[in-house]
């Protein structure tokens, strides 16, 4: 017992030690978790839903491959570098009830939407999934679409559209029209700011043309792709005439004829590759420079082969593009629209690793003349050139605008005014090579000095005056009066002596120098090194009147 008689105390234990605290006290219980089982069967659910968003039991590939064509997720697979494509809104569906449309829904609604990259950099694309109600567009589908775009312009992303669609879905009506709206709403305030590549990979009609007409470049792949307003059915019924898709709106038509397609390919995986050529020679936004490579072809080549390519005669052709392909890295070049108006060559090359636009005269088809398609087809490329930060080259051997009643019934004069319009305007880094002809209004037009280039050159063989010497003879032959009747040769070789040369203008200054053919290469590269800081000056207007 103990000594006072009371209670027996209990042993105290040992003492806590002298920096305990609190939180070393025992934990409490841990809230009550779900079960791993219930875990399972979330992820799961989740993995099934993505394998039916995706392959949709193979509808896609079985539908698709019908028609020879790929699926929109194979397209995406072949543009984008491998392993790179991050899929955006899979889950969507259409939130129609009309026409017994709440049984036709399948994840996705008929476009794959999403980013990845190209040669490294950051692209936003949208594929159309043919295999669901056609690929038509309906309220959820331009949401989808809608969305990239908006991406595109806030992060200055370049967007690649795929077009494979049967147009707006007649089930969800004016529904699906407002949606073709906000997407050429969207195509308008991107102009400029980011560059909109479209691929007509199927049908392309109806209302549904515009959003590809509004982007920079469009590719269509031959027996595949095709766009017209109205079908064949509608132009045989208002018309009379008997046509198929082909003659209408195919590939051909387009690249050789109405100038509404930039780039035509034999397959799909030809076309892709064109995309991703493009796209290495642009900025992903208007206020990025172009990507500039490493360049293993010296400045100071020289081609001795130009010294000799101008014919002695004044009417005999040569082929513009053994210029490009001796001026220009590595001869290579990548030509826009050659199948349209082939009397002025346009595409892009490098200089000394730095991506430029080329505009050149081609005397090999209407001896270079301007006429009303190459003046839209070169006042086009040049404003893209300009949003873009992309230096202008241009390469000048014209006999003047194209005459005749056909020119002028269709405008010539208004269409000639773009690209006169279009060079005046733009200011990016300009530089002009005449090597032959530029004569009359066409001189003023193909960039001179006097619309705002920035440095000028001549070859000898350059002839600057108002008309070729035989006509100018004519002319002034018709204004004599009296007097015994001279021998028109010698006027002819007198005229071309003291006009048809470039030493009048280098006198004046309107060409900076004359230059044999050969420095041509060293002497454009000197010229962008030179220009290369050039300010864009501040407009205090909202934009000009173009003569469209």
């Amino acid at each position: 017992m103990p000594e006072d008689g009371g209670m027996p105390r209990s042993s105290p234990g040992p003492k806590p030690p002298a920096d305990a605290t609190a939180s070393d006290a025992p934990p409490s219980p841990e809230p009550t978790r779900p079960t791993p089982g219930a875990n399972e069967r979330l992820i799961s659910q989740l993995r099934k839903r993505r394998h039916d968003a995706v392959h949709r039991g193979g509808e896609p590939a079985r539908v698709q491959g019908r028609k020879g064509k790929l699926t929109a997720r194979q397209r995406i697979a072949l543009l984008l570098d491998e392993g790179s494509f991050v899929e955006l809104d899979p889950f969507v569906v259409h939130r129609s009830t009309q026409f017994d449309m709440a049984e036709r829904r399948a994840l996705g609604d008929g476009v794959v939407t999403g980013h990845g990259r190209i040669g490294g950099r950051q692209v936003f694309v949208f594929s159309h999934d043919a295999s669901f109600m056609g690929g038509s567009l309906g309220e959820a589908f331009a949401e989808k679409v809608c969305k990239v775009m908006d991406l595109a312009e806030r992060t200055g992303s370049p967007l690649v559209g795929i077009n494979d669609s049967a147009g707006a879905r007649i089930q969800e009506g004016v529904v699906a029209l407002a949606g073709y709206a906000d997407i050429f709403f969207r195509n308008v305030r991107c102009s400029g700011v980011v560059p909109q590549l479209s691929v007509i990979a199927g049908p392309c009609t109806g209302g549904a043309v515009y959003s590809p007409a509004i982007t920079d470049f469009t590719f269509m792949v031959r027996g595949v792709g095709y766009m017209f307003i109205t079908g064949p059915e509608v132009v045989r019924v208002t018309t009379g005439e008997e046509v198929d898709f082909e003659q209408l709106g195919g590939a051909d038509v387009h690249s050789q004829r109405s100038g509404v397609a930039h780039f035509e390919a034999e397959s799909e995986e030809e076309c892709f590759a064109q995309v991703r050529e493009l796209l290495s020679y642009l900025p992903a936004n208007s206020w990025e420079a172009p990507p500039r490579l490493p360049c293993g072809d010296p400045l100071e080549r020289a081609d001795a082969s130009l010294q000799e390519l101008i014919p002695e005669s004044q009417n005999q052709a040569y082929d513009m593009r053994q210029v490009v392909r001796s001026v220009f890295d590595e001869g290579r070049f990548l030509e826009v629209q050659p199948l349209f108006a082939q009397n002025l060559v346009v595409g892009f090359a490098r200089l000394g690793g730095e991506t430029v636009g080329l505009v050149a005269n081609q005397p090999r088809h209407l001896a270079g003349a301007l006429d009303i398609g190459a003046s839209v087809k070169g006042a086009r490329f040049v404003r893209f050139c300009d949003a873009f930060n992309i230096p202008l080259v241009t390469l000048v051997d014209v006999p003047g605008f194209l005459p005749g009643t056909d020119q002028e019934h269709g405008g010539i004069i208004r269409h000639g005014a773009k690209l006169l319009y279009a060079f005046a305007e733009a200011t990016v880094p300009k530089l002009t090579v005449i090597t032959r002809k530029a004569y009359g209004g066409a001189y003023d037009v193909m960039c001179s000095k006097h619309i705002g280039a920035d440095y000028n050159l001549a070859w000898p063989t350059a002839e600057i005056a108002v008309m070729g010497a035989e006509g100018a003879v004519r002319f002034l032959g018709r204004q004599r009066r009296g007097g015994p009747e001279p021998d028109q040769a010698e006027l002819v070789a007198s005229y071309r002596e003291r006009f048809a040369n470039p030493y009048l203008a280098a006198e004046r200054g309107y060409v900076d120098d004359v230059i044999e053919p050969r420095q041509t290469r060293l002497q454009l590269a000197r010229g962008l090194e030179m220009v290369r800081g050039k300010r864009r000056p501040r407009e205090r207007r909202r934009h000009g009147n173009i003569p469209l």
